[in-house]
Protein backbone atom coordinates (compact mmCIF):
# COMPACT_ATOMS: atom_id res chain seq x y z
CA UNK A 1 0.00 0.00 0.00
CA UNK A 2 2.82 2.38 0.89
CA UNK A 3 4.64 1.69 -2.39
CA UNK A 4 1.50 2.62 -4.34
CA UNK A 5 1.33 6.00 -2.63
CA UNK A 6 4.94 6.98 -3.25
CA UNK A 7 5.41 8.55 -6.67
CA UNK A 8 8.42 8.07 -8.91
CA UNK A 9 9.32 11.70 -8.31
CA UNK A 10 9.52 11.08 -4.55
CA UNK A 11 11.52 7.89 -5.11
CA UNK A 12 13.96 9.78 -7.33
CA UNK A 13 14.35 12.55 -4.75
CA UNK A 14 14.98 10.01 -1.95
CA UNK A 15 17.45 8.11 -4.13
CA UNK A 16 19.37 11.30 -4.94
CA UNK A 17 19.37 12.19 -1.23
CA UNK A 18 20.79 8.78 -0.32
CA UNK A 19 23.48 9.06 -3.00
CA UNK A 20 24.47 12.57 -1.90
CA UNK A 21 24.45 11.50 1.77
CA UNK A 22 26.66 8.47 1.07
CA UNK A 23 29.14 10.60 -0.92
CA UNK A 24 29.25 13.33 1.74
CA UNK A 25 29.75 10.82 4.57
CA UNK A 26 32.40 8.95 2.60
CA UNK A 27 34.44 12.05 1.84
CA UNK A 28 33.98 13.43 5.37
CA UNK A 29 35.23 10.13 6.83
CA UNK A 30 38.20 10.10 4.46
CA UNK A 31 39.11 13.68 5.41
CA UNK A 32 38.78 13.01 9.14
CA UNK A 33 40.74 9.75 9.26
CA UNK A 34 43.39 11.06 6.89
CA UNK A 35 44.01 14.06 9.13
CA UNK A 36 43.99 11.90 12.28
CA UNK A 37 46.47 9.48 10.75
CA UNK A 38 48.67 12.32 9.55
CA UNK A 39 48.60 14.01 12.97
CA UNK A 40 49.61 10.77 14.69
CA UNK A 41 52.48 10.15 12.29
CA UNK A 42 53.66 13.75 12.47
CA UNK A 43 53.59 13.80 16.26
CA UNK A 44 55.53 10.52 16.45
CA UNK A 45 58.12 12.00 14.12
CA UNK A 46 58.55 14.98 16.44
CA UNK A 47 58.89 12.67 19.43
CA UNK A 48 61.39 10.52 17.54
CA UNK A 49 63.51 13.58 16.85
CA UNK A 50 63.27 14.52 20.51
CA UNK A 51 64.28 11.00 21.58
CA UNK A 52 67.30 11.04 19.28
CA UNK A 53 68.30 14.39 20.77
CA UNK A 54 68.08 12.95 24.30
CA UNK A 55 70.27 10.01 23.29
CA UNK A 56 72.89 12.33 21.81
CA UNK A 57 72.86 14.54 24.89
CA UNK A 58 73.33 11.59 27.23
CA UNK A 59 76.10 10.10 25.11
CA UNK A 60 77.96 13.39 25.08
CA UNK A 61 78.39 13.31 28.87
CA UNK A 62 81.73 12.32 30.34
CA UNK A 63 80.32 9.45 32.27
CA UNK A 64 76.92 7.90 32.79
CA UNK A 65 77.21 5.80 35.95
CA UNK A 66 73.59 5.16 36.90
CA UNK A 67 72.23 2.57 39.28
CA UNK A 68 69.79 0.13 37.65
CA UNK A 69 66.05 0.81 37.90
CA UNK A 70 66.77 4.44 38.58
CA UNK A 71 65.04 7.29 36.67
CA UNK A 72 67.72 9.71 35.53
CA UNK A 73 65.45 12.63 34.67
CA UNK A 74 61.78 13.07 34.32
CA UNK A 75 60.85 16.60 33.31
CA UNK A 76 62.86 18.42 30.70
CA UNK A 77 62.09 21.81 29.29
CA UNK A 78 58.80 21.59 27.50
CA UNK A 79 59.42 22.03 23.87
CA UNK A 80 56.34 19.96 23.10
CA UNK A 81 53.03 20.29 24.97
CA UNK A 82 53.50 18.84 28.46
CA UNK A 83 56.70 17.11 27.33
CA UNK A 84 58.24 14.48 29.60
CA UNK A 85 61.62 12.94 28.79
CA UNK A 86 63.11 9.86 30.50
CA UNK A 87 66.34 7.94 30.50
CA UNK A 88 66.37 4.54 32.18
CA UNK A 89 69.16 2.09 32.82
CA UNK A 90 68.04 -1.35 31.71
CA UNK A 91 67.76 -3.64 34.75
CA UNK A 92 70.08 -6.63 34.74
CA UNK A 93 67.09 -8.97 35.08
CA UNK A 94 65.15 -7.04 32.35
CA UNK A 95 62.28 -6.62 34.81
CA UNK A 96 60.61 -3.25 34.19
CA UNK A 97 57.81 -3.72 36.68
CA UNK A 98 59.14 -1.15 39.16
CA UNK A 99 59.82 1.47 36.46
CA UNK A 100 56.42 0.77 34.90
CA UNK A 101 54.64 1.47 38.20
CA UNK A 102 56.60 4.68 38.82
CA UNK A 103 56.03 6.29 35.39
CA UNK A 104 52.72 4.56 34.59
CA UNK A 105 53.96 3.10 31.31
CA UNK A 106 53.23 -0.55 30.45
CA UNK A 107 56.12 -2.94 30.90
CA UNK A 108 55.63 -4.45 27.44
CA UNK A 109 56.52 -1.03 25.94
CA UNK A 110 60.01 -1.25 27.50
CA UNK A 111 60.42 -4.83 26.35
CA UNK A 112 59.46 -3.86 22.79
CA UNK A 113 62.13 -1.13 22.85
CA UNK A 114 64.81 -3.61 23.96
CA UNK A 115 63.63 -6.16 21.40
CA UNK A 116 63.24 -3.89 18.36
CA UNK A 117 65.51 -0.98 19.27
CA UNK A 118 62.58 1.45 18.95
CA UNK A 119 58.88 1.45 19.75
CA UNK A 120 55.91 3.78 20.25
CA UNK A 121 52.85 3.79 22.44
CA UNK A 122 49.94 6.10 23.34
CA UNK A 123 47.30 6.09 26.04
CA UNK A 124 44.80 8.36 24.22
CA UNK A 125 46.24 11.42 25.96
CA UNK A 126 50.07 11.06 25.96
CA UNK A 127 52.19 9.76 23.11
CA UNK A 128 55.46 7.92 23.87
CA UNK A 129 58.36 6.92 21.68
CA UNK A 130 61.48 5.22 22.97
CA UNK A 131 64.91 4.14 21.74
CA UNK A 132 67.58 1.90 23.29
CA UNK A 133 71.22 2.86 23.27
CA UNK A 134 74.45 1.51 24.76
CA UNK A 135 76.96 3.54 26.75
CA UNK A 136 80.06 2.23 28.54
CA UNK A 137 78.96 -1.35 27.97
CA UNK A 138 75.62 -0.65 29.60
CA UNK A 139 72.13 -0.57 28.01
CA UNK A 140 69.85 2.41 28.45
CA UNK A 141 66.43 3.47 27.25
CA UNK A 142 65.55 7.05 26.25
CA UNK A 143 61.85 7.97 26.08
CA UNK A 144 60.22 11.20 24.88
CA UNK A 145 56.54 11.81 25.59
CA UNK A 146 54.12 14.65 25.14
CA UNK A 147 50.44 15.41 24.96
CA UNK A 148 49.09 15.71 21.42
CA UNK A 149 47.05 18.88 21.73
CA UNK A 150 46.28 18.68 18.04
CA UNK A 151 44.42 15.37 18.45
CA UNK A 152 42.82 16.35 21.74
CA UNK A 153 41.69 19.86 20.83
CA UNK A 154 42.02 20.51 17.10
CA UNK A 155 40.51 17.22 15.98
CA UNK A 156 37.57 17.95 18.27
CA UNK A 157 37.14 21.20 16.39
CA UNK A 158 37.49 19.29 13.12
CA UNK A 159 34.73 16.90 14.21
CA UNK A 160 32.38 19.77 14.98
CA UNK A 161 33.24 21.47 11.69
CA UNK A 162 32.69 18.30 9.69
CA UNK A 163 29.39 17.58 11.43
CA UNK A 164 28.22 21.13 10.71
CA UNK A 165 29.28 20.77 7.08
CA UNK A 166 27.52 17.40 6.82
CA UNK A 167 24.27 18.82 8.19
CA UNK A 168 24.44 21.83 5.86
CA UNK A 169 25.37 19.60 2.92
CA UNK A 170 22.45 17.28 3.61
CA UNK A 171 20.11 20.26 3.83
CA UNK A 172 21.30 21.71 0.53
CA UNK A 173 21.40 18.28 -1.12
CA UNK A 174 17.77 17.79 -0.09
CA UNK A 175 16.85 21.11 -1.73
CA UNK A 176 18.91 20.24 -4.81
CA UNK A 177 17.40 16.74 -5.02
CA UNK A 178 13.90 18.15 -4.78
CA UNK A 179 14.65 20.76 -7.46
CA UNK A 180 16.35 18.21 -9.73
CA UNK A 181 13.53 15.67 -9.41
CA UNK A 182 10.97 18.40 -10.14
CA UNK A 183 12.99 19.49 -13.17
CA UNK A 184 13.34 15.93 -14.46
CA UNK A 185 9.67 15.05 -14.04
CA UNK A 186 8.17 18.39 -15.07
CA UNK A 187 8.10 17.51 -18.80
CA UNK A 188 6.63 14.08 -18.01
CA UNK A 189 3.94 15.62 -15.80
CA UNK A 190 3.25 18.12 -18.58
CA UNK A 191 2.89 15.27 -21.06
CA UNK A 192 0.60 13.42 -18.62
CA UNK A 193 -1.60 16.49 -18.29
CA UNK A 194 -1.76 16.90 -22.07
CA UNK A 195 -2.60 13.23 -22.56
CA UNK A 196 -5.49 13.53 -20.08
CA UNK A 197 -6.95 16.27 -22.28
CA UNK A 198 -7.03 13.98 -25.33
CA UNK A 199 -10.19 11.95 -25.84
CA UNK A 200 -12.18 10.52 -28.74
CA UNK A 201 -13.66 13.99 -29.34
CA UNK A 202 -10.28 15.73 -29.88
CA UNK A 203 -7.94 13.08 -31.27
CA UNK A 204 -6.42 15.78 -33.49
CA UNK A 205 -4.43 17.13 -30.52
CA UNK A 206 -0.74 16.25 -30.42
CA UNK A 207 2.04 16.51 -27.83
CA UNK A 208 4.71 19.17 -28.19
CA UNK A 209 8.17 17.94 -29.13
CA UNK A 210 11.27 18.51 -26.97
CA UNK A 211 14.26 18.83 -29.32
CA UNK A 212 16.64 19.49 -26.43
CA UNK A 213 15.72 16.18 -24.76
CA UNK A 214 16.34 13.25 -27.10
CA UNK A 215 14.86 10.50 -24.89
CA UNK A 216 11.74 12.52 -24.07
CA UNK A 217 11.34 13.56 -27.71
CA UNK A 218 11.39 9.89 -28.74
CA UNK A 219 8.60 9.24 -26.22
CA UNK A 220 6.59 12.18 -27.59
CA UNK A 221 7.10 11.09 -31.21
CA UNK A 222 6.10 7.52 -30.37
CA UNK A 223 2.96 8.73 -28.60
CA UNK A 224 2.08 11.08 -31.48
CA UNK A 225 2.51 8.20 -33.93
CA UNK A 226 0.19 6.13 -31.79
CA UNK A 227 -2.35 8.98 -31.80
CA UNK A 228 -2.08 9.14 -35.60
CA UNK A 229 -2.87 5.44 -35.84
CA UNK A 230 -5.73 5.72 -33.35
CA UNK A 231 -7.18 8.72 -35.20
CA UNK A 232 -6.92 6.87 -38.51
CA UNK A 233 -8.59 3.83 -36.96
CA UNK A 234 -11.39 5.98 -35.53
CA UNK A 235 -11.96 7.68 -38.87
CA UNK A 236 -11.90 4.35 -40.69
CA UNK A 237 -14.31 2.87 -38.18
CA UNK A 238 -16.69 5.82 -38.52
CA UNK A 239 -16.62 5.62 -42.31
CA UNK A 240 -16.96 1.85 -42.16
CA UNK A 241 -20.01 1.99 -39.90
CA UNK A 242 -21.68 4.57 -42.12
CA UNK A 243 -20.92 2.74 -45.34
CA UNK A 244 -21.77 -0.68 -43.94
CA UNK A 245 -25.12 0.48 -42.60
CA UNK A 246 -25.97 1.91 -46.03
CA UNK A 247 -24.63 -0.99 -48.08
CA UNK A 248 -26.27 -3.67 -45.96
CA UNK A 249 -29.58 -1.81 -45.71
CA UNK A 250 -30.04 -1.67 -49.50
CA UNK A 251 -30.20 -5.43 -50.21
CA UNK A 252 -32.11 -6.03 -46.96
CA UNK A 253 -34.71 -3.43 -48.01
CA UNK A 254 -35.09 -5.15 -51.39
CA UNK A 255 -35.43 -8.57 -49.78
CA UNK A 256 -38.02 -7.40 -47.27
CA UNK A 257 -39.90 -5.43 -49.92
CA UNK A 258 -40.13 -8.34 -52.35
CA UNK A 259 -41.16 -10.71 -49.56
CA UNK A 260 -43.82 -8.27 -48.33
CA UNK A 261 -45.26 -7.80 -51.82
CA UNK A 262 -45.27 -11.55 -52.44
CA UNK A 263 -47.16 -12.18 -49.22
CA UNK A 264 -49.67 -9.35 -49.64
CA UNK A 265 -51.72 -11.00 -52.44
CA UNK A 266 -51.94 -14.40 -54.10
CA UNK A 267 -49.68 -14.77 -57.11
CA UNK A 268 -48.96 -17.27 -59.83
CA UNK A 269 -46.10 -19.76 -59.64
CA UNK A 270 -44.09 -17.78 -62.21
CA UNK A 271 -44.53 -14.57 -60.20
CA UNK A 272 -43.45 -16.33 -56.99
CA UNK A 273 -40.48 -17.76 -58.88
CA UNK A 274 -39.53 -14.29 -60.13
CA UNK A 275 -39.83 -12.84 -56.62
CA UNK A 276 -37.72 -15.61 -55.12
CA UNK A 277 -35.12 -15.02 -57.82
CA UNK A 278 -34.92 -11.34 -56.87
CA UNK A 279 -34.67 -12.25 -53.18
CA UNK A 280 -31.93 -14.79 -53.94
CA UNK A 281 -30.00 -12.25 -56.04
CA UNK A 282 -30.17 -9.62 -53.28
CA UNK A 283 -29.22 -12.21 -50.65
CA UNK A 284 -26.14 -13.14 -52.72
CA UNK A 285 -25.19 -9.47 -52.92
CA UNK A 286 -25.62 -9.21 -49.16
CA UNK A 287 -23.46 -12.32 -48.66
CA UNK A 288 -20.69 -10.90 -50.87
CA UNK A 289 -20.72 -7.60 -49.00
CA UNK A 290 -20.54 -9.36 -45.63
CA UNK A 291 -17.59 -11.47 -46.87
CA UNK A 292 -15.89 -8.31 -48.13
CA UNK A 293 -16.50 -6.66 -44.76
CA UNK A 294 -14.99 -9.64 -42.93
CA UNK A 295 -11.96 -9.59 -45.25
CA UNK A 296 -11.34 -5.90 -44.46
CA UNK A 297 -11.73 -6.59 -40.74
CA UNK A 298 -9.22 -9.47 -40.94
CA UNK A 299 -6.69 -7.23 -42.67
CA UNK A 300 -7.20 -4.25 -40.37
CA UNK A 301 -4.55 -2.12 -38.71
CA UNK A 302 -3.45 -4.54 -35.99
CA UNK A 303 -0.71 -6.01 -38.18
CA UNK A 304 -1.45 -9.60 -37.16
CA UNK A 305 -0.55 -12.05 -39.91
CA UNK A 306 -0.62 -15.79 -39.36
CA UNK A 307 2.42 -16.75 -41.41
CA UNK A 308 5.33 -14.76 -42.82
CA UNK A 309 7.72 -16.22 -45.40
CA UNK A 310 10.18 -15.13 -48.06
CA UNK A 311 8.20 -14.23 -51.19
CA UNK A 312 9.66 -13.60 -54.67
CA UNK A 313 7.65 -10.68 -56.04
CA UNK A 314 8.43 -11.49 -59.70
CA UNK A 315 7.07 -15.02 -59.28
CA UNK A 316 4.07 -13.63 -57.42
CA UNK A 317 3.31 -11.24 -60.30
CA UNK A 318 3.49 -13.99 -62.93
CA UNK A 319 1.09 -16.07 -60.83
CA UNK A 320 -1.33 -13.14 -60.40
CA UNK A 321 -1.31 -12.36 -64.14
CA UNK A 322 -1.89 -16.01 -65.04
CA UNK A 323 -4.76 -16.24 -62.55
CA UNK A 324 -6.45 -13.08 -63.86
CA UNK A 325 -6.14 -14.22 -67.48
CA UNK A 326 -7.66 -17.57 -66.54
CA UNK A 327 -10.59 -15.86 -64.77
CA UNK A 328 -11.29 -13.56 -67.73
CA UNK A 329 -9.56 -13.90 -71.08
CA UNK A 330 -10.23 -10.22 -71.81
CA UNK A 331 -7.71 -9.12 -69.17
CA UNK A 332 -4.87 -7.56 -71.19
CA UNK A 333 -1.82 -7.28 -68.93
CA UNK A 334 1.73 -6.38 -69.98
CA UNK A 335 4.55 -7.01 -67.51
CA UNK A 336 7.50 -4.63 -67.87
CA UNK A 337 10.69 -6.23 -66.53
CA UNK A 338 13.15 -3.65 -67.87
CA UNK A 339 13.84 -2.35 -64.36
CA UNK A 340 14.62 -5.72 -62.80
CA UNK A 341 17.79 -5.71 -60.64
CA UNK A 342 20.86 -7.82 -61.43
CA UNK A 343 20.60 -9.52 -58.05
CA UNK A 344 17.30 -11.51 -57.78
CA UNK A 345 17.60 -11.48 -53.97
CA UNK A 346 16.50 -7.84 -54.05
CA UNK A 347 13.05 -9.02 -55.24
CA UNK A 348 12.39 -11.01 -52.06
CA UNK A 349 10.10 -9.61 -49.36
CA UNK A 350 8.96 -10.96 -46.02
CA UNK A 351 5.22 -11.48 -46.11
CA UNK A 352 2.15 -13.63 -46.44
CA UNK A 353 1.94 -14.88 -50.03
CA UNK A 354 -1.86 -15.31 -50.08
CA UNK A 355 -2.51 -11.78 -48.80
CA UNK A 356 0.05 -10.23 -51.16
CA UNK A 357 -1.52 -12.17 -54.05
CA UNK A 358 -4.95 -10.82 -53.06
CA UNK A 359 -3.74 -7.20 -52.85
CA UNK A 360 -1.86 -7.20 -56.18
CA UNK A 361 -4.69 -9.08 -57.94
CA UNK A 362 -7.23 -6.53 -56.73
CA UNK A 363 -5.20 -3.58 -58.04
CA UNK A 364 -4.50 -5.15 -61.46
CA UNK A 365 -8.09 -6.42 -61.78
CA UNK A 366 -9.43 -2.91 -61.11
CA UNK A 367 -7.10 -1.52 -63.77
CA UNK A 368 -8.41 -4.00 -66.34
CA UNK A 369 -12.05 -3.50 -65.42
CA UNK A 370 -12.11 0.31 -65.30
CA UNK A 371 -10.13 0.63 -68.56
CA UNK A 372 -12.65 -1.53 -70.42
CA UNK A 373 -10.02 -4.26 -70.78
CA UNK A 374 -7.45 -2.10 -72.51
CA UNK A 375 -3.83 -2.96 -71.90
CA UNK A 376 -2.68 -2.50 -68.30
CA UNK A 377 1.06 -2.03 -67.80
CA UNK A 378 2.61 -3.60 -64.71
CA UNK A 379 6.22 -2.57 -63.93
CA UNK A 380 8.50 -4.31 -61.46
CA UNK A 381 11.68 -2.79 -60.04
CA UNK A 382 13.87 -2.83 -56.95
CA UNK A 383 16.48 -0.82 -55.07
CA UNK A 384 18.89 -1.97 -52.37
CA UNK A 385 16.13 -1.61 -49.75
CA UNK A 386 12.73 -1.75 -51.46
CA UNK A 387 10.69 -3.55 -54.11
CA UNK A 388 8.29 -1.53 -56.31
CA UNK A 389 5.19 -2.60 -58.26
CA UNK A 390 3.62 0.05 -60.52
CA UNK A 391 0.23 -0.62 -62.14
CA UNK A 392 -0.81 1.88 -64.84
CA UNK A 393 -4.05 1.88 -66.82
CA UNK A 394 -5.69 4.27 -69.34
CA UNK A 395 -9.20 3.91 -67.98
CA UNK A 396 -11.88 6.21 -66.64
CA UNK A 397 -9.78 7.49 -63.74
CA UNK A 398 -11.09 9.01 -60.51
CA UNK A 399 -12.56 12.52 -60.16
CA UNK A 400 -10.15 14.78 -58.28
CA UNK A 401 -12.77 15.86 -55.71
CA UNK A 402 -13.32 12.22 -54.71
CA UNK A 403 -9.67 11.22 -54.25
CA UNK A 404 -9.86 11.71 -50.48
CA UNK A 405 -12.52 8.98 -50.20
CA UNK A 406 -10.91 6.22 -52.24
CA UNK A 407 -9.82 4.27 -49.16
CA UNK A 408 -13.27 4.31 -47.56
CA UNK A 409 -14.75 0.78 -47.59
CA UNK A 410 -17.65 0.41 -50.07
CA UNK A 411 -16.98 3.84 -51.59
CA UNK A 412 -17.30 3.91 -55.38
CA UNK A 413 -16.50 6.90 -57.55
CA UNK A 414 -19.35 8.70 -59.24
CA UNK A 415 -18.22 7.57 -62.72
CA UNK A 416 -18.33 3.82 -61.92
CA UNK A 417 -22.08 3.26 -62.12
CA UNK A 418 -21.72 1.16 -65.29
CA UNK A 419 -19.16 -1.16 -63.64
CA UNK A 420 -19.79 -3.92 -61.15
CA UNK A 421 -18.04 -3.74 -57.81
CA UNK A 422 -18.40 -3.20 -54.10
CA UNK A 423 -15.69 -0.62 -53.34
CA UNK A 424 -13.49 -2.89 -51.21
CA UNK A 425 -10.54 -3.67 -53.53
CA UNK A 426 -8.47 -0.56 -52.87
CA UNK A 427 -9.05 -0.31 -49.06
CA UNK A 428 -8.29 -4.03 -48.78
CA UNK A 429 -5.08 -3.72 -50.82
CA UNK A 430 -3.88 -0.73 -48.79
CA UNK A 431 -4.46 -2.57 -45.50
CA UNK A 432 -2.45 -5.55 -46.74
CA UNK A 433 0.39 -3.32 -47.95
CA UNK A 434 0.47 -1.54 -44.58
CA UNK A 435 0.60 -4.86 -42.76
CA UNK A 436 3.77 -5.61 -44.73
CA UNK A 437 5.29 -2.26 -43.66
CA UNK A 438 4.88 -0.97 -47.20
CA UNK A 439 3.22 1.99 -48.87
CA UNK A 440 0.46 2.34 -51.47
CA UNK A 441 0.18 5.55 -53.49
CA UNK A 442 -2.61 6.30 -55.98
CA UNK A 443 -2.52 9.06 -58.60
CA UNK A 444 -5.40 9.47 -61.00
CA UNK A 445 -7.04 11.90 -63.44
CA UNK A 446 -10.57 11.49 -64.72
CA UNK A 447 -10.72 10.00 -68.25
CA UNK A 448 -6.90 9.78 -68.33
CA UNK A 449 -6.26 6.69 -66.23
CA UNK A 450 -4.92 5.66 -62.84
CA UNK A 451 -1.44 4.76 -61.57
CA UNK A 452 -1.01 2.72 -58.39
CA UNK A 453 2.44 2.31 -56.83
CA UNK A 454 3.11 -0.32 -54.18
CA UNK A 455 6.38 -0.30 -52.24
CA UNK A 456 7.58 -3.12 -49.98
CA UNK A 457 10.82 -3.28 -47.95
CA UNK A 458 12.89 -6.20 -49.21
CA UNK A 459 13.61 -9.21 -47.02
CA UNK A 460 17.15 -8.21 -46.04
CA UNK A 461 16.35 -4.61 -45.09
CA UNK A 462 13.46 -5.97 -42.97
CA UNK A 463 15.86 -8.30 -41.13
CA UNK A 464 18.29 -5.42 -40.48
CA UNK A 465 15.44 -3.31 -39.08
CA UNK A 466 14.38 -6.11 -36.74
CA UNK A 467 17.99 -6.55 -35.51
CA UNK A 468 18.27 -2.81 -34.83
CA UNK A 469 14.98 -2.85 -32.89
CA UNK A 470 16.29 -5.71 -30.76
Amino acid sequence: MFNKVITNQTKTMVLLMLVFTAIILLFSGLVYFSIVNFSHQRFYELLKIRTATIVQIEKSKDHLDLPENYILNSLNDEELPMERDYVFAVPTDSNFKKISQEVHIPAYFFKNIIKEGESNYNDQEFYYIGQSFRYDNKDYIAIASAKNHYVVYYLGFLKRTLLTCIVLSLFFSMIFSFYLSKTLFRPILKITGKVKEISSENLHLRLESHPDNKELNELVDTFNDMLNRIETSFETQNHLIGNVSHELRTPLTSIMGEADVALSISRTADEYKETLGIILDEAEKLDKKIKALLMIAQTGFDGKIQKMDKVRIDQLLWDVIETLRRIDARNNIYLDISMLPDNPKKLKVQGNEQLLHLAVANIISNGCKYSNFQQVKVSLGATNTDVYIIVKDNGIGIPEVEMNKIYDPFFRASNTNNYEGYGIGLPLARNIVRMHHGELIVSSHENQGTTVQMRFPNFYSTLKGEEINK
